[in-house]
């Protein structure tokens, strides 16, 4: 479990567990079994090895580390772009592709990563993440096909989900129940939400290379439409 130390990765690994299953969190702080900063390839293979070491090759590999990002395109520094690609792209594929390796010469497994609906919706302030979340698609997509048959790839693509990723925002506020209103399940995203999902994908043994909106209706609605 690749960035589990809280949110969207904790509920995953909690979920895990609760099914029998023996969970090795990677993350940079909260509750984790490895110290691993994705965007540091000398710490990836040291915690591949401590996960070999402890665990053996895994079956399933869940990748939710990322971060959040605003401001106007016109405006971010050209660092915030190496930042923000550096952990959701580049960061997500440098671990997907150490674990790879090894479940591939073990006989094959599935990887699901976190990814959102911003890679294909337009969110005015948030053009770096957008655009990180949409490289991050299109690396499940070509992974899914140089790893097939033996590991599968997918992704999961939240809407707006309550995670520490919101930050200070007041979950009553305008912005948060403006989301909920639109949202055609009339409400946020929990970790659990996400975490069923992916732990769903991980059982579809004829599903690759998909990345599987769990928005609760979020992205079904129009720009234009004035309701």
């Amino acid at each position: 479990m690749i960035g589990g130390g809280s949110g969207i990765g904790a509920a995953i690994a909690r979920r895990q567990r609760d099914a029998g299953a023996e969970v090795v969190v990677w993350d940079i702080a909260g509750d984790r079994d490895v110290t691993c900063d994705i965007t540091d390839a000398g710490q990836i293979d040291a915690a591949t090895r401590a996960t070999l070491d402890e665990v053996g090759v895994p079956r399933r590999v869940s990748v939710s580390a990322g971060i959040g990002h605003s401001g106007l395109l016109a405006d971010v520094d050209g660092s915030d772009w190496d930042h923000v690609m550096g952990v959701n792209a580049k960061g997500v594929w440098l671990a997907m592709r150490a674990l790879a390796a090894p479940m591939v010469d073990a006989g094959g497994g599935s990887i699901v990563a976190i990814s959102s609906v911003s890679a294909r919706l337009v969110d005015r302030s948030m053009g770096l993440y957008c655009a990180s979340k949409a490289a991050l698609d299109m690396v499940v997509r070509v992974a899914a096909a140089e790893w097939a048959p033996t590991v599968r790839v997918n992704a999961i693509a939240p809407g707006v989900t309550d995670t520490p990723m919101l930050g200070r925002a007041p979950r009553q506020g305008d912005w948060l129940t403006g989301v909920a209103r639109r949202t055609a399940l009339g409400r946020l995203g929990t970790p659990d939400d996400i975490a069923e999902a992916v732990v769903a994908l991980h059982d579809l043994a004829w599903v690759t290379g998909q990345i599987v909106e769990c928005d609760g209706g979020l992205a079904l609605r129009s720009p234009i439409t004035p309701i």
